[in-house]
């Protein structure tokens, strides 16, 4: 058990150090403290020792130099149980420091500023208060290292029932260096993009996450689960959202609507999606975003039950008035019409999600890229962003696709690119009225988009994620009643598939971009 006689307190968020250190003071601890802190402290009334009154040197460099001194490092770092140790601190006048109390210049916020020099950046970048952190931790069964104020509370407790207990101070100690680290990797990420302009794909990868919840349990309930997000990420993503409503969400909710909200994005027009094990079954788009939801829903109401479903607009109440009569895990909208949450809350099950404005970006840095976990490594890669543009789109076929048909193509492609490969998406009139995902061969999933699809095949467009290695896919596509094709092209046999479509009178387009999901 730690008994704590004299305690440094040097903070620059200073949210609860008075009241704790009053605290601190009531039980007889002697308190040293720099700066702000100290001058929070005698505002407050609270006595505080100043940190030059201990080293013997004032602040300097502009506060750069205050800490970094043997009479607190070494009132840190001497092991208590250690006689020559104990001898040489007391030889040198230095008292040994039982407390540290530290949290770190404002980094992560000072960086938000997009105006703000490289030089205020650095000077942002706090010396001393990791030298004390690192030193505590390293004597963490000597002292207590405190940084987050969220452990005031407990460490009181402990204090007032006799002492701070072992276990306390190694939760402490990791604490603190798991504290340390993360102030490093944002450094180090935020200098090397700004500095060195990288483009996220550097020789070392530095990831740092705060958990956000812990979950029952992920994608089966064997396995355990939590989920960490990116603080103050800038686009609308699973982990900026607000639950309005419902149960907690689940390990595959939160993937899920993901995935919802990924789709709804890459559209201007109103646009609604449902989800269901990471693959769109429905997806429309309209003038009206109520007749958007209905059209995503009617594409396949079978594997619509238990979706997740996104969309780009307000929630109307309308789509409430529909989503009330089917079972539904999650609802996640920009917002919601007052009568629209008024009738989704009756459904005491379902999650109601607010995005707020849905916002994308084109940031380079780490957090941005799409990081996958193989055994003993990770692939790290671009988002891809790219969609090509209709004037690149090249016809190949002798019959030129029509304007309606070229509108449908953009959607079907569009749709397509978030569609697990092998990917096949056949829509009509901005509707994806069949999908085929995640097949092992083209074939598959052009039969499970065409059997999805049904009659309303008949005079669509069809889009493929990758090119068609055979003639098949182009003959299976027109005995459907499909119009007209938009797929990458690049194979060897391309000319094949185009002669298929010639022969059948279909229009075919190549964009010449592939959009493989994994």
């Amino acid at each position: 058990m730690l008994n704590v006689k004299r305690a440094l307190i040097s903070v620059s968020d200073k949210e609860g150090v008075v009241e704790f250190a009053r605290e601190l003071k009531s039980m007889g601890v002697e308190i040293i403290s720099t700066g702000g802190t100290k001058k929070a402290f005698k505002d407050a009334g609270v006595d505080a020792i100043d940190i030059s009154d201990i080293t013997g040197f004032p602040e300097m460099l502009d506060g750069r130099v205050k800490t970094l001194h043997p009479k607190v490092h070494g009132g840190l770092l001497a092991l208590r149980g250690n006689k020559e140790h104990m001898e040489t601190i007391e030889k040198h006048g230095i008292k040994p420091i039982d407390m540290v109390v530290i949290n770190l210049y404002p980094f992560k916020q000072v960086i938000k500023n997009p105006g703000i020099s490289l030089e205020e950046v650095i000077e942002n970048i706090d010396i001393g208060g990791p030298s004390m952190i690192r030193s505590a931790a390293k004597n963490a069964q000597s002292v207590a290292v405190i940084t987050d104020r969220a452990d005031y509370a407990k460490v009181l407790r402990e204090m007032k029932s006799g002492g701070i207990t072992p276990e306390t101070l190694n939760f402490l100690r990791v604490k603190a260096y798991k504290t340390t680290a993360d102030y490093d990797v944002y450094i180090s990420n935020y200098l090397e993009q700004r500095i060195l302009g990288s483009d996220g794909l550097s020789d070392r990868v530095l990831i740092s996450a705060d958990k956000k919840q812990g979950m029952r349990y992920g994608e089966n309930p064997h396995q355990k689960a939590a989920f960490y997000v990116f603080p103050d990420f800038p686009e609308t993503g699973a982990g900026n959202c607000e639950q309005l409503h419902g149960k907690e969400l689940s390990f595959n909710n939160i993937y899920d609507m993901d995935a919802a909200l990924t789709i709804v994005k890459a559209f201007d027009d109103p646009a609604a999606v449902i989800i269901k094990h990471a693959n769109p079954c429905g997806v429309a788009i309209s003038s009206d975003i109520t007749d958007a939801y209905v059209k995503a829903y009617e594409a396949d109401p079978l594997s619509a039950y238990g979706g997740i479903c996104a969309m780009n607009r307000r929630c109307t109440k309308g789509i409430a008035d529909n989503v009330e009569k089917m079972f539904m895990e999650v609802i996640v909208a920009p917002d919601y019409e007052p009568e629209a949450l008024e009738i989704l809350k009756k459904k005491k099950n379902i999650r109601i999600m607010k995005c707020g404005e849905l916002k994308k970006s084109t940031g380079t840095g780490l957090q941005y890229m799409d990081i996958r976990k193989v055994a003993g490594g990770l692939l790290v890669q671009e988002p891809d962003r790219e969609f090509a543009d209709r004037s690149e789109y090249r016809t190949v076929t002798k019959k030129a696709p029509t304007d309606a048909q070229l509108n449908d193509m953009d959607f079907a492609m569009k749709v397509c690119k978030y569609v697990k490969s092998n990917a096949i998406v056949i829509a009509k009139d901005g509707v994806a009225v069949g999908i085929g995902p995640g097949q092992t061969n083209r074939v598959g999933a052009m039969a499970i988009a065409i059997k999805n699809a049904g009659d309303r095949a008949k005079g669509a467009v069809l889009s493929s994620d990758a090119f068609f290695p055979f003639r098949d896919n182009a003959d299976s596509a027109a005995e459907a009643g499909i119009a007209a094709i938009i797929q990458p092209g690049g194979s060897v046999r391309d000319a094949d598939s185009i002669t298929a479509c010639d022969e059948k009178g279909m229009a075919m387009v190549f964009t010449g971009i592939r959009h493989f999901r994994h």
